[in-house]
């Protein structure tokens, strides 16, 4: 009769352990931040080695075109993405059009207007410097700025990992994550890392999606080559001492377990 009982315990103890994770929810204190905080937006400002793709438009065509040069409508520069991002995924396309390479100076070489410093500003406000540029040339310029290869990597424990292309260079932590499907069940949200290159100089980051206070960091606005990678929780971290049959052998103990019951009660 005793063995009987702890039969019967042992079945509930095994569908426990097995579906056990850590808890999921983002930002459980969201609540006790106040209801007017006005949040910093982090801007991300333009790094050695961005493309920019920069188109002047106006009235008079024949005015623009020294601005424009070394371009025609069939070219176009390919981003790189990685082969694990699905034809789904919502990267958005590399744009085509003049594109300048911001140099280890943080210059760029414009046609006519020689060198321009975009070292320290964001993508909006070196639009807004070289527009007052070309006022000089022109009319009332209209300006197409983009950069095309703002990318950021995601690794570990997400849904879709690979590296993802932005042509409008704006991310947030989140919205990267939302790209990449979200964490997988065994991510632990606790412990995110953070992998940023400023100048040559390496920064690591430690975040707990958990807490709301990540918000305000200098690391949820994302910046051109971030790499996140999302450690695996206990769950998946006990799951792989013992191999990817575990699953199996629990499901197996289980049903075995089950008839045991059955045949005992008979």
């Amino acid at each position: 009769m005793k063995f009987k009982k702890f039969i019967l315990l042992l079945i509930p103890s095994l569908f426990f352990f097995s579906c056990n994770t850590s808890n999921v929810n983002y930002m459980q204190d969201i609540d006790q931040k106040a209801t007017e905080m006005a949040l910093v937006k982090q801007k991300s400002t333009l790094q050695s080695g961005d493309q920019l793709v920069i188109t002047v438009m106006a009235t008079d065509i024949d005015v623009v075109k020294p601005f424009n040069q070394n371009y025609s409508s069939g070219q176009m520069l390919q981003g790189q993405i990685s082969g694990n991002v699905p034809p789904t995924s919502t990267s958005l396309p590399t744009s085509s059009g003049p594109t300048y390479i911001v140099d280890e100076n943080g210059d760029i070489d414009f046609p006519v207007l020689g060198k321009i410093n975009t070292k320290g500003i964001t993508l909006d406000e070196f639009k807004t410097v070289l527009n007052q540029k070309l006022t000089r040339y022109i009319k009332d310029p209209s300006l197409s700025v983009k950069l095309n290869n703002f990318k950021v990597s995601l690794m570990g424990e997400v849904a879709r990992p690979g590296e993802y292309v932005m042509s409008d260079g704006k991310a947030t932590l989140m919205s990267a994550l939302g790209m990449a499907g979200d964490l997988t069940i065994y991510g632990n949200r606790n412990d995110v890392l953070l992998v940023r290159t400023v100048d040559g100089k390496m920064e690591k980051a430690r975040i707990d999606l958990t807490r709301s206070d990540f918000i305000d960091s200098p690391y949820y606005q994302l910046k051109q080559g971030d790499v996140i990678y999302v450690s695996p929780n206990k769950t998946r971290q006990t799951a792989s001492k013992f191999g990817p049959q575990t699953a199996i052998y629990i499901s197996v103990a289980s049903i075995l377990v089950t008839i045991l019951a059955l045949v005992i009660k008979k």
